[in-house]
């Protein structure tokens, strides 16, 4: 999500759902995530658009069921 003000910060937030047969926890799943936004460079528009990579916040989401959690 990128800032309407440029001295806010912008959001990368990545949604996965746990498989058993990938992860062992949600907490992997989460991790797997937070991963994918690096390696995928999610970031590099929002840079390009001048936004400070200081500025820019990175969630994992892991379900499972009704389970949640961010990372």
């Amino acid at each position: 999500m990128e800032p309407k003000e440029p001295e806010l910060d912008a959001f990368i937030i990545e949604f996965k759902v746990f498989n058993p047969r990938k992860d062992k926890s949600l907490e992997d799943t989460v991790e797997a995530a937070l991963i994918q936004i690096e390696e995928k460079q999610y970031e590099t528009e929002l840079v390009k658009k001048g936004i400070p990579a200081e500025k820019i916040r990175k969630y994992g989401f892991a379900f499972e069921g009704k389970n949640v959690l961010i990372g």
